[in-house]
């Protein structure tokens, strides 16, 4: 979705209603997730994807029939072995989209939004689906303010509150209310379209390595910061993939930033007067993923000196060491593939084992 915000941007600017296609549910092996949009606006230009082209066809032609109705739908798409080919999900999954048409009548908090997500500013879109209630209402919701409404101010308040919960794990979902916002699932269902801002990935160690890692933590959409105490190797040409780069002992700029359950941290400098403080702060405060870069041995000596230091277990458990997965990487840039895919498994809970070896859904639920 936030791919495609510019262009949507300028046809609202413009007062060109336009078609827009969020994907609100997922099984199988569905190719998006949550939140992938596709809209067509004037002149019958597309822009984003929905499905990677399996039913970019059909949508198109669903979202100008939106805009010439004002009607919005609610379409699933899926597969059939007696028809694949019409329904047009070939790769198995099933898909469930809201298509709607969007105009400064229907959505008079869009350019609000818009400007938010380009700020970076956490804004949560909630939009109705289905039920006993106006299909495509929007409620935006931001951590001080909100703007439209879902239909009843029981269902604004709950909506509100569930979607300020989601926009601080930076979740996507469906979820469900009664009439007056109580939790039911056989009611009022709202997309909860969460744009917080993108996670961070704290690199330590200013290194090789680790350019090679922050140009692929970019590329995966982290906020990277690179860190190390030497300002000869610290600089920001040396780091391109990096949005700052910042010239202090490591354990002490990490006690000076925050961190949440989306954080990654990667402790490349292998110096024991470098990791040692600095993973005992990392370990005893929020992130999803914590790992670091050495060989067995200096592994072992590390985990020494944190028990040393007081870590528990459990803290200990916590650590990715020796970081990566086993690709038999040895540059910089297969280390950087190798820590990128521990993260992306941690993340969804893939095993890290070929895909050709293994057996069931491909995108297994989560």
């Amino acid at each position: 979705m936030r791919e495609i915000l510019p262009a949507l941007s300028e046809w609202y600017a413009a007062r060109s209603p336009f078609g827009l296609a969020t994907v609100v549910a997922v099984s199988r092996s569905a190719p998006r997730d949550p939140g992938a949009a596709m809209a067509v606006g004037p002149g019958d230009e597309v822009v984003g994807s929905v499905s990677g082209g399996c039913v970019e066809g059909a949508v198109f032609e669903l979202a100008k029939e939106v805009v010439e109705s004002g009607q919005p739908q609610l379409e699933t798409f899926g597969y059939s072995d007696e028809d694949a080919f019409a329904v047009g999900l070939t790769c198995g999954g099933e898909i469930t989209l809201l298509i709607r048409p969007v105009t400064r009548e229907t959505d008079p908090a869009f350019a609000d939004v818009v400007d938010s997500v380009a700020a970076g500013r956490p804004v949560t879109v909630s939009t109705v689906t289905d039920g006993p209630a106006a299909v495509g209402a929007t409620l935006a919701v931001w951590p001080d303010k909100v703007a439209g409404t879902l239909g009843s101010t029981g269902l604004d308040v709950a909506v509100t509150a569930d979607a300020r919960g989601e926009l601080a794990l930076g979740a996507t979902g469906l979820r469900h209310y009664g009439p007056r916002g109580e939790r039911r699932e056989d009611a009022v269902t709202v997309f909860l379209h969460s744009f917080a801002p993108p996670p961070r990935m704290l690199v330590f160690g200013a290194i090789d390595y680790a350019a090679a890692v922050a140009r692929i933590g970019s590329f995966l959409g982290y906020r990277v910061t690179v860190c190390d105490a030497r300002p000869v190797f610290a600089t920001a040409k040396r780091f391109p993939g990096a949005v700052e780069v910042v010239v202090d002992w490591p354990h002490r700029y990490l006690r000076s930033v925050d961190t949440d359950e989306r954080t990654v941290i990667c402790v490349l400098t292998h110096d024991p007067k470098f990791d040692v403080p600095l993973l005992e702060e990392a370990l005893r405060r929020p992130a999803c993923y914590i790992g670091a870069m050495g060989s067995r041995r200096t592994h072992d000596d590390r985990l020494k000196r944190l028990v040393e230091a007081g870590l528990t277990e459990a803290e200990l458990a916590r650590l990715r060491s020796p970081v990566g997965l086993d690709l038999g990487a040895r540059t910089p840039e297969e280390v950087a593939v190798s820590v990128a895919a521990e993260i992306v498994a941690l993340r969804w809970g893939g095993t890290g084992a070929p895909l050709a070896a293994t057996g069931g859904a491909i995108h297994p639920s989560t």
